[in-house]
């Protein structure tokens, strides 16, 4: 058997960035100090003239991205997800969101995937704090492909976007002729008749290895992908909900607030059903490799399949 390709959604990033740099004239990145590790330094050796080393000042470059937007320019503010979400969170919401400027941000490093930088910079936070900025469109893609396809469809979007990309590299699976990314849209990526796993990011790739276990089992899974998670796909989720029954959400964040808390407030007002939500369970991460890490909080395969056969009984 082939080895599986693997790639950082960060990687993707900044490879994106710099491969469209020619078809968006207007475009500037900034960054915070950190271009080697968010991979914006490949755009900045291809466009020195339009990145902006900002320094460890996250919150002023924020302010600074919101300035470029109202002459014209696209801009993507880069750094850590911690910092984006976390320290410049003020900044982010009052001089992004609350004119709704047409600002990217770029978080890279997210989730315990980061793995031996720890708990302080292992941010499991940043989809729940940027869900309640209102009109901010949030992309988490699950693989390089659905990266590069994510810098795409927010630089054609008019409005702000938090787009997470993580440090890890991660297995490609949707490096196939019919995929088609559109902001707001699942996609269906297994059919199911017995539960619906709704995973975001590279829990999706845990979820089709779990759901490959439980069809051994004899219960049959659902899979949908789900990258955009503001504005979700209600449509996608409650038809599959009211199909199956039973819903698992699973993304490498906390239960609260992210994923599994938009899932859970949809199916409430549409299609009441019972719901378990795979995720840090209100813990902090620690320390460790990403791989071993994602093993404990039972985030790989094995833990998903295993966290669904007990939520199914």
């Amino acid at each position: 058997m082939s080895e599986v390709k693997k790639m950082a959604t960060r990687e993707a990033y900044g490879k994106a960035l710099a491969e469209f740099g020619d078809s968006y004239p207007d475009m500037v990145v900034l960054d915070a100090d950190l271009a080697a590790a968010t991979k914006t330094g490949v755009f900045k050796k291809k466009f020195p003239d339009r990145h902006i080393d900002c320094g460890i000042a996250e919150a002023n470059m924020m302010g600074i991205a919101a300035g470029l937007s109202l002459t014209g320019k696209i801009p993507v503010a880069s750094t850590f997800a911690m910092f984006a979400a976390g320290r410049a969170f003020e900044q982010v919401r009052n001089a992004i969101g609350y004119p709704h400027l047409n600002v990217k941000i770029g978080a890279t490093h997210a989730g315990i995937t980061v793995g031996e930088d720890g708990a302080s910079h292992q941010c499991n936070e940043d989809i729940a704090l940027m869900r309640t900025i209102p009109g901010m469109t949030i992309l988490n893609p699950s693989d390089a492909v659905e990266a590069r396809a994510c810098v795409k469809a927010a630089l054609d979007h008019q409005g702000p976007v938090y787009m997470r990309f993580g440090r890890a590299a991660v297995p490609v699976i949707n490096d196939r002729p019919d995929y088609h990314f559109e902001i707001g849209k699942g996609q269906l990526l297994r059919e199911g008749t017995d539960v619906t796993i709704v995973a975001t990011g590279i829990l999706v790739n845990s979820a089709l290895e779990a759901a490959e276990k439980l069809a051994a089992d004899g219960i049959s899974a659902e899979v949908i992908n789900i990258c955009t998670i503001k504005p979700l796909d209600v449509e996608l989720i409650v038809k599959s909900a009211k199909k199956t029954g039973k819903v698992v959400t699973a993304e490498e964040h906390s239960i609260i607030g992210g994923l599994g808390g938009a899932v859970c407030e949809t199916l409430c007002e549409n299609a009441p059903v019972p719901v378990y939500r795979i995720g840090m369970r209100d813990v902090f991460g620690e320390s460790g490799s990403a791989a071993a890490l994602l093993v404990k909080y039972r985030l790989d395969g094995e833990g998903v399949y295993g966290q669904v056969e007990e939520f199914l009984g």
